[in-house]
């Protein structure tokens, strides 16, 4: 393929001849088309330096002789038979006019190297067992597995030989969006609904969406009247999307909504090491707990230290065994140096509430007891409390009040579901350094 081997050569001039060599003339093209591309790797280690490295640069930039956008998809080494029992004899050709494409599927996402902790043990045992309610609403925070899960489903009902269609909403609007312009909405609905089974990641994405809404509800009502699953993922439950009509969201909540919370400090070791077992890289113990310490702004953040981290010294050729605390320091100094730049601390939740409530932080540490004043300062002592696991003396330090008056204050928070679903765009900011 042309186009790829187009790609390569200038991956050589930005990441070196050997690196190119190693990592990416090494994957084999198995099948391909005008927008697609499917590529096997050898084994797991790289699958994940493919995604770490190449996938967002394909997503910039990575089309065919007529400016169209190819999509990549990787499989691990003995998967490409499950692949063409998913997609039947051939990849059908598509439409000169309308060519949907849909998102690829990490292959290192499946169910045995998911971690289920025990808040989510019954979403997750819903999801590996027969699925007993349609549709499936899946809602949780970034960093609680939803994309993982969605992804382990969509592999495990492709190789029983199920037409599954995975698509993130945006990929489903930019679909939408080409059919009509190409005036071949008829090609639309056949690939969405022509189907057994539609997994919709990121439904959020909606909002505001007047047309995705309207063929989205159709093309639900045509396969749920059919019976055939549905399963969606949102960071919000149905009962909290905003600017999403009415009777698309009553659909949503037809069946069963599922909550993910994301992993706890004392679990995410756990999640460490298994990645360390699926990729058969072992780190000690002190290793991942230095990275759950070290990385508090997400999972993800977490993860994307590891997975680093284990990219880093495998090129390096250094040991796992080897590894101490300041050699890893020295290898993910950059990422560290990141962290800091985003570390939540007691200010920048302060700041942050007073902004997002319109005042100055300076009335939510002052003595006023209007509601403007004191809604907040509740809110940023929840916050405090939530997040930095703070004790409740250091909380009233903070804010100049005794340990009592935090524990109300907290106590007021957690029972007002409005005040706590106003904590996710407080944190949301924080988390990426706002």
């Amino acid at each position: 393929m042309k186009a790829w081997e187009n790609f390569l050569q200038e991956q050589e001039k930005d990441l070196g001849e050997a690196t190119v060599k190693k990592w990416l003339r090494t994957l084999k093209v198995i099948k391909y088309d005008a927008q697609n591309l499917y590529l096997e790797a050898s084994d797991s280690f790289q699958a994940l330096w493919f995604e770490e490295h190449l996938r967002k640069k394909l997503l910039a930039g990575f089309y065919n002789n007529n400016h169209q956008k190819i999509r990549v998809h990787l499989l691990l080494a003995n998967k490409y038979e499950q692949l063409k029992k998913k997609e039947g004899k051939a990849i059908k050709a598509e439409s000169p006019h309308f060519s949907p494409t849909f998102d690829a599927i990490n292959p290192l996402f499946t169910f045995s190297n998911f971690v289920t902790t025990e808040e989510n043990e019954i979403t997750v045992k819903l999801l590996t067992d027969k699925l007993q309610f349609n549709p499936i609403y899946i809602h949780g925070p970034s960093g609680s597995g939803k994309t993982h899960l969605l992804m382990a489903l969509t592999q495990s009902m492709g190789a029983q030989g199920l037409r599954v269609t995975y698509a993130r909403t945006e990929t489903f609007t930019e679909h939408v969006v080409s059919a009509i312009r190409a005036s071949e909405m008829a090609l639309f609905r056949e690939a969405y609904r022509n189907i057994d089974v539609l997994i919709l990641d990121d439904v959020e994405v909606l909002a505001h969406k007047g047309a995705t809404q309207e063929e989205l509800f159709h093309t639900f009502n045509t396969l749920h009247l059919v019976n055939k699953p549905i399963i969606l993922a949102s960071k919000l439950p149905p009962s909290q999307l905003e600017h999403i009509e009415p009777r698309l969201v009553s659909r949503f909540e037809w069946g069963i909504a599922l909550p993910l919370t994301c992993p706890t400090p004392q679990e995410m070791p756990l999640i460490l090491e298994k990645k360390c077992q699926v990729l058969k890289y072992p780190l000690h113990r002190k290793t991942l707990d230095f990275l759950v310490e070290t990385f508090k702004s997400g999972p993800k953040a977490c993860i994307q230290a590891l997975e680093a981290l284990i990219l880093r010294t495998h090129l390096q050729t250094s040991p796992a065994t080897t590894l101490t605390i300041p050699l890893v320091k020295h290898y993910l100094s950059d990422l560290i140096a990141q962290e800091e730049q985003i570390k939540i601390t007691p200010q920048k939740i302060i700041y942050s509430v007073a902004e997002h409530y319109g005042i100055r932080a300076e009335d939510i540490l002052g003595i006023s007891q209007t509601r403007e004043s004191t809604l907040p300062r509740q809110l940023a002592m929840y916050l405090c409390r939530r997040e930095l696991k703070l004790p409740f003396k250091k909380i009233g330090d903070i804010f100049e009040r005794d340990h009592s008056t935090v524990m109300t204050s907290i106590r007021v928070i957690e029972k007002n579901q409005e005040a706590v679903l106003a904590c996710e765009p407080i944190l949301s900011k924080l988390q990426k350094g706002h």
